[in-house]
């Protein structure tokens, strides 16, 4: 019953996971919108839409569902491996010893704590829990954005973020294709590969709109 529990809390956080990455490019493309030189109208269309449909909405208690699943499921895991782990292996292999593998629940604890920062800036104040800034209306998320990354040090603090949560992906959807069963010399290459594109995507698609609202606004 232990060792079903063991793999049962594995496989439902990659695919909490998994779901979760796939948000990440949903918000990265919208968030990209920034860029547009249109006074924030595509920006604002993509944002009302996502604050305002019925089918988001919906979709949203699934995105924080995937979220607690994951960081509980992680903690559980990750205290699991550490009561396990009394003594060290004589031998390990280099998953074992990557640096990407050796500081997931370092990484995961730096994400959580941004996740709930970025949380008070965005969604509290979106759903009512934390005032707006003055001049700014509660669902302007353009004007907010402006307001937060013309801060360096706001901007610094995003991007750490971010450099964290790349470098946690990169093991991550590695970990949770090779728990779903794809741990086979014939696709971990290939698994590899797009776990490094997508860490890497995500890490830098998101600190290119700070650095160039900071740079050209």
């Amino acid at each position: 019953m232990l060792m079903y529990s063991s793999i049962t809390r594995k496989v439902l956080m990659a695919l909490a996971g998994l779901f979760l990455v796939t948000f990440l490019f949903v918000h990265l493309g919208i968030n990209l919108l920034l860029l547009k030189s249109d006074g924030g109208a595509a920006f604002t269309e993509a944002a009302t839409f996502m604050a305002t449909n019925p089918v988001i909405k919906v979709f949203e208690i699934v995105l924080f569902a995937g979220f607690l699943l994951h960081i509980l499921f992680g903690m559980l895991v990750s205290g699991q491996n550490r009561a396990a782990r009394t003594t060290r292996y004589e031998f390990a292999n280099s998953s074992d010893t990557s640096f990407f593998s050796k500081y997931m629940f370092h990484t995961g604890i730096i994400v959580l704590i941004f996740l709930l920062l970025h949380f008070i800036d965005f969604y509290f104040i979106k759903i009512g829990l934390v005032a707006p800034p003055p001049g700014i209306e509660r669902h302007d998320f353009y004007h907010r954005s402006l307001l937060l990354f013309a801060s360096p040090w706001y901007s610094l603090i995003y991007i750490a973020g971010f450099a964290a949560l790349g470098i946690h992906l990169n093991h991550a959807i590695q970990s949770a294709f090779q728990t779903i069963g794809w741990n086979h010399t014939r696709y971990m290459g290939a698994v590899k590969i797009v776990s490094s594109i997508c860490s890497i995507s995500i890490a830098t698609g998101f600190s290119v709109v700070p650095i160039y609202i900071l740079l050209f606004q």
